[in-house]
């Protein structure tokens, strides 16, 4: 028996950079290792087929709405599944309607909005380009998008945590209700 994996995707456009004309498509198969696992690309087709470490098949075919250029496309085999850059053969603005060429909703292929950016939208989006990002985080050294940790908090660790201040204003705070000085004592002598 095989299982049909999660199939996630989102896209840019554009007229003139054939970089900028891409499929961003992700085949949720965790702990499917890369021995195991066969991905296929064609100018109309994707299909995979794997066996997680717990013996459990996968298999999916995609037959893509337009072509697509197999030369320039990518793909990477991660711990989660398998990521593709998969670029667009035809240059032009406008979106595919759809990731399939059949117009028939089917319940494994998700639109990716973490990824996706309306159409009138792209240009302003240049950061979230995954196609020259691909394999990595992003950023000048594979970083996380170039986040500076030592600038969080202001490196003042102590201000951030708490410190000494906080423990000085405990003294101020009222004696509970039924609170009294000899419970302490009770406490001690069971410990």
């Amino acid at each position: 028996m095989s299982y049909t994996p999660e199939v996630t995707w989102a896209q840019r456009s554009s007229d003139s950079d054939e970089t900028r004309n891409y499929l961003w498509v992700f085949i949720n198969v965790p702990d499917v290792p890369p021995s195991s696992a066969d991905v296929k690309v064609t100018s109309t087709s994707v299909s995979f087929t794997g066996t997680d470490i717990k013996e459990k098949k996968y298999s999916v075919t995609l037959e893509l709405y337009a072509e697509i250029d197999t030369e320039n496309s990518k793909t990477h085999h991660t711990p989660r599944g398998v990521e593709m850059v998969l670029r667009k053969k035809t240059l032009g603005l406008e979106y595919w309607p759809r990731l399939l060429k059949e117009a028939k909703k089917v319940h494994f292929v998700k639109t990716d909005f973490d990824k996706w950016i309306d159409e009138d939208e792209q240009d302003e989006a240049v950061d979230d380009d995954y196609a020259a990002n691909f394999g990595g985080f992003g950023g000048e050294e594979g970083g996380l998008g170039g986040i500076d940790f030592s600038k969080l908090g202001g490196g003042n660790l102590d201000g951030a945590l708490g410190g000494e201040e906080e423990e000085e204003g405990d003294e101020d705070l009222p004696e509970l209700e039924g609170d009294e000085k000899s419970s302490g004592k009770k406490i001690e002598e069971l410990s």
